[in-house]
């Protein structure tokens, strides 16, 4: 199926071969694609926001920049009307579910071949859902397990940086410092965090997003005030 060249992808991986792998699928799914190619998550907030509309990110789940689902949230937060596909070596189907769960419309396995991920890519520019063979999407989920991805979900691109760093254990002055805002700002974020997670300290909210995460959140080193 040929698409037009001005169809725009976005690859973010911070592994060169993998990325090499995923522009050669690109290239046989969509013949004269143009296609960008960033290694952390910075670099593809910088690629998104320099202009140019993008038709597709496909993201990796574990690159500088991300914990967890961290990344896929910014991204959906930041970004809602970009598609995202999300590629791991992580294809435990609750990590599947959980992908879909946070708005990602399509997961790639990373041991995928070729014409898997040609189909995927075709699958989500037209407006589906992929997801590898024999993944219930349907399966049930617990209600407070629900009511995390929702809350999750909730949080603001810049929400969502100070809780990853508040899962690394830095102080409001630190992340303030890392953000170039305020410490009056960073302390209404975490305010604005704890109420939408629904808990009374930065350590819970942490250990939240660390249930919903699985271990690539850290859970060591968050302080217990604002």
């Amino acid at each position: 199926m040929k698409r037009q060249p001005s169809t725009r992808i976005v690859i973010a991986d911070d592994h060169p071969l993998f990325r090499g792998a995923l522009r050669q699928a690109v290239s046989t799914a969509l013949e004269g694609a143009d296609v960008s190619e960033v290694g952390s998550l910075e670099a593809l907030t910088e690629v998104l926001n320099a202009g140019g509309d993008a038709d597709l990110v496909l993201l990796d789940l574990t690159m500088p920049g991300v914990q967890g689902f961290s990344g896929l949230l910014f991204l959906r937060a930041d970004h809602p009307e970009v598609p995202v596909i999300v590629v791991s070596a992580h294809d435990d189907p609750a990590v599947i579910r959980r992908c879909i769960e946070f708005g990602a419309l399509g997961f790639l396995p990373k041991t995928a071949d070729v014409e898997q991920m040609g189909e995927a890519i075709r699958a989500v520019l037209e407006g589906g859902v992929w997801t590898p063979p024999g993944i219930d999407l349907n399966a049930p989920v617990d209600a407070e397990t629900a009511t995390m991805v929702r809350n999750l979900s909730s949080l603001t691109p810049q929400q969502v940086r100070v809780l990853m760093m508040l899962s690394e254990g830095l102080l409001n002055k630190q992340i303030a410092y890392e953000l170039g805002v305020s410490e009056a700002t960073v302390k209404a974020h975490v305010s604005a965090i704890l109420t939408k997670l629904n808990v009374d300290s930065r350590t819970q909210a942490v250990i939240a997003a660390a249930k919903i995460a699985g271990t690539a959140w850290a859970t060591t080193g968050a302080s217990a005030t604002l």
